[in-house]
Formats: structure tokens, C-alpha cells, sequence
């Protein structure tokens, strides 16, 4: 069997048996989606509290310019509000990166889909990531594609593993003080919007969860699309 035709098959970047390291890689790389779908109830409770702490396990934009304002208002040592967003931001990168070296194009092609629009995804990735080289990396946040498409794309040109998580990490920081820098200048307003948000957190928190549990059900039991019929032939 061609490795096209077992990917096209199961949806899986990887042809024939999958050794450990493929299933490691998967498995860090679903990991990724489920871990930021767990943290969705506790973001409302800790973004007006413990901005740092939000910081620190999801990395999110919303936690970093909390943080920002509250090192405005003298909460929380700027400093600490540049760094602590750093773990939660490139923590699941490395997989994008090892995906990318172990299954090259395959990975772009289940992340990005088969239509004409993620083939376009595709060859913008690309040629970013190829003409750009290791900037492609330290400005992945400002580009116009997705970043993780960038970390593929990095392994795949063969950056070593140490490089590109010192680029990662260079450009994380850039990004985080671009959204640092934000919520100095938004200062006590942002601390109120804040504040407002982890008063009511556990029922915004309930609200997320419902919403995200009834689109899931709402995804999965849509009916599947008729197959086309087809065309009649012309010899009769």
C-alpha cells in the first residue's frame, strides 16, 4: 500500500505499522488540544486572581495582558509577567517540530486539510518557512499563517531540535512583551475587566463548558453527506 493512499485512508501522517516514536509524537501533539480544552473552566476564575498562574499553564494572550496591567498597578513584578508566560506558550511546540521531522508534508497535509484552501495554507507555510528560515521561527506569532504550521515546517528543513527551541523561545518573548506592554498601557482598566471576570467565573466557567460539550454533540450528530450519484453514461 502507498504511503498517499494509507494516509488518505485513516487520516495519519505516517504509512503502514507506527512505531513508538510516531505514537509518542501523536500522542503530544493531541495532548496539545485536549489539555487546552481542560484548562477552559478555570480561565474565568484565575485571569482577575492569579493572572500569573494563568500564565503559566496556558501561555494565553488574555492571562499575558492581565499580567501586564496588574504589574501596571503594582500586583506582580513586570518581570515575572514576561517570563512566566513563556512555559504555557511553547510547551507543546516541540512535537509540532518532531512531527514535522518524522512525517514532513504528511503533517502539513492532516493539519492543514485537503482542500484548496489548506493546499494554499500549505504553500504559503512552506515558502515562509523555507524563505525565511530560523526568523520563519522567532516571528511565527506575526505571520499570516498558523504558528504550529512554521514549527512543522522547521523540522521538516531539517533545524535542529536545540535551535529551534532557543528561536521558540526568542520569539515567544517578543510576542509576550508586545501583549505585556498592552496591558501596562490599559493599566487599572484592564485589572477591573479582570477582576469582574473571575467574580462571576464559575458560572462564565459553566457557560464555557456547556457551550463547548453542545457544539461537540452538535458536530457529531450531523448526518453524512449524500454521496454524489453518478453521472449517467454517454454509451447508454
Amino acid at each position: 500500500m502507498s504511503r498517499a493512499r494509507y494516509t488518505s485512508q485513516v487520516g495519519l501522517p505516517w504509512a503502514g505499522r507506527p512505531r513508538r516514536a510516531d505514537l509518542i509524537c501523536w500522542f503530544g501533539i493531541a495532548l496539545s488540544g485536549f489539555y487546552a480544552l481542560a484548562l477552559i473552566p478555570v480561565r474565568p476564575m484565575l485571569i482577575g486572581n492569579h493572572p500569573l498562574l494563568l500564565e503559566l499553564l496556558t501561555g494565553s494572550m488574555s492571562s499575558i495582558v492581565t499580567a501586564g496591567a496588574f504589574a501596571r498597578v503594582g500586583k506582580v513584578p513586570l518581570v515575572l509577567a514576561v517570563v512566566s508566560a513563556v512555559p504555557g506558550m511553547i510547551m507543546f511546540d516541540p512535537f509540532f517540530w518532531w512531527a514535522g521531522r518524522r512525517w514532513g508534508r504528511g503533517m502539513l497535509t492532516i493539519f492543514a486539510g485537503r482542500s484548496r484552501r489548506g493546499g494554499r495554507l500549505i504553500s504559503r507555510a512552506e515558502r515562509l518557512g523555507r524563505r525565511l528560515g530560523w526568523l520563519g521561527v522567532v516571528f511565527a506569532y506575526y505571520l499570516p499563517v498558523p504558528a504550529a504550521l512554521l514549527f512543522v515546517v522547521a523540522g521538516w528543513t531539517g533545524m535542529r531540535l536545540v535551535t529551534f527551541v532557543l528561536l521558540d523561545t526568542l520569539g515567544a518573548l517578543l510576542w509576550i512583551g508586545l501583549l505585556v506592554g498592552l496591558g501596562y498601557y490599559l493599566g487599572q482598566d484592564a485589572v477591573d475587566v479582570a477582576k469582574t471576570i473571575s467574580q462571576y467565573g464559575l458560572w462564565i466557567s459553566i457557560g464555557l463548558f456547556a457551550a463547548v460539550i453542545a457544539a461537540q454533540r452538535l458536530r457529531g450528530g450531523r448526518p453524512p453527506r449524500p454521496a454524489a450519484e453518478p453521472e449517467p453514461s454517454v454509451h447508454g
